[in-house]
């Protein structure tokens, strides 16, 4: 088992990573009854998939010995309605540091087909971009 959730009332959950014992809160967003008071359920997974991008980016940069300290996302999650879903995630990074063009081209191509970018169905755009040190 990997997680154990659960509901605490008034829209919120608690989520216990069982390997770990670490926990996050989840409330529902303003427009959608809730106080907003923490991640909504969606926004986990827009956030799961820059913070995908981000790790699978470091375990390449890792083996390529570079180092991406500070090399940060910022996540924007767009609801649809009919059904009620994720339309559309833009996620812009910021990558500290400077690459050569190959490098950039690695570090792209594993992030943009990270396990969660896979696993998020094709309907919902992902609008990704990345911005270096020298470029920004």
């Amino acid at each position: 088992m990997t997680s154990k959730v659960i509901y605490q009332g008034d829209l919120r959950t608690e989520c216990e990573h069982l390997q770990s014992s670490s926990k996050f809160i989840t409330d529902a967003p303003l427009d959608n009854q809730g106080k907003a008071e923490a991640f909504s359920p969606t926004d986990t997974v827009a956030t799961a998939m820059a913070s995908c991008m981000l790790t699978m980016m470091g375990i390449k940069a890792r083996d390529l010995e570079l180092d991406l300290k500070e090399t940060y996302a910022e996540v924007t999650k767009h609801m649809g309605s009919n059904p009620r879903r994720i339309s559309k995630i833009d996620v812009n990074l910021f990558v500290k540091g400077r690459f050569s063009e190959k490098e950039k081209a690695i570090l792209e191509n594993v992030a943009r087909t990270c396990p969660v970018i896979q696993s998020i169905h094709p309907d919902i755009e992902k609008n990704i971009s990345f911005n270096y040190d020298g470029e920004l």
